[in-house]
């Protein structure tokens, strides 16, 4: 996507390497596009900081604290010299009419934020931590249009990314996980997960939902 350097002139800003954009638990008020470079997405989970992400050029970040009004979820640090544009709320209207291609492109990302929220929070509302975990594999699944649901389905996730999105400790996906394996539900790979009848986890939710709402 072509930007005009004069609107970089109006909102980019420059990191360099291991400089801190943000940090988590600040508040936040403004959300970045990557114009060139990279950031790592850091969190600090049970006193060790993890990754969660990398984001390179094209990628927008930050969003999450403006759409939902609360503090920073995690930290946003350059991993080498990187040129961001910086919006908030009161500039948004200018974005809109200085480059529509840009703007379509941050509404698609944050509707799919928006859905990827309500999401996860349904994934969260699940009172089974197996449950959970199930859902987790069904959203990833769902996700996915190549993937034939109706067969064996490969996810390439790992217990610490469905921990993640079920909002559980490592060790207890690990758990859970290890139960699927040994009844015959799923075979585990490290860093993907393979499930031979994603149907059957499904209806096992939808039953359990139906069950809440009833």
């Amino acid at each position: 996507m072509m930007l005009d350097e004069r609107f970089f002139d109006k909102f980019g800003v420059e990191y360099k390497t291991s400089e801190i954009i943000f940090c988590e638990f600040e508040p936040g008020n403004e959300f970045y596009f990557i114009v060139t470079g990279s950031v790592q997405i850091v969190k600090v989970i049970n006193n060790k900081e993890k990754t969660l992400d990398v984001l390179t050029k094209g990628d927008v970040f930050g969003e999450m604290a403006i759409l939902e009004e609360q503090p920073r979820s995690a930290t946003a640090i350059a991993m080498e010299h990187t040129k961001l544009l910086r919006f908030h709320r009161n500039n948004f209207d200018a974005l809109l009419e200085g480059n529509p291609q840009l703007a379509y492109k941050l509404l698609v990302i944050f509707s799919k934020r928006i859905y990827d929220a309500k999401r996860r929070l349904m994934i969260l509302l699940l009172d089974e931590p197996q449950l959970k975990v199930m859902d987790v594999m069904i959203m990833l699944a769902e996700q996915d249009p190549k993937l034939d649901l109706q067969s064996q389905i490969t996810l390439p996730v790992s217990a610490q990314q469905i921990a993640s999105w079920a909002g559980m400790a490592d060790t207890d996906v690990q758990k859970e996980l290890t139960h699927l394996a040994r009844l015959g539900k799923i075979d585990i790979y490290g860093d993907k997960v393979v499930v031979h009848k994603i149907g059957e986890f499904q209806r096992m939710v939808a039953s359990k939902r139906k069950s809440m709402y009833a």
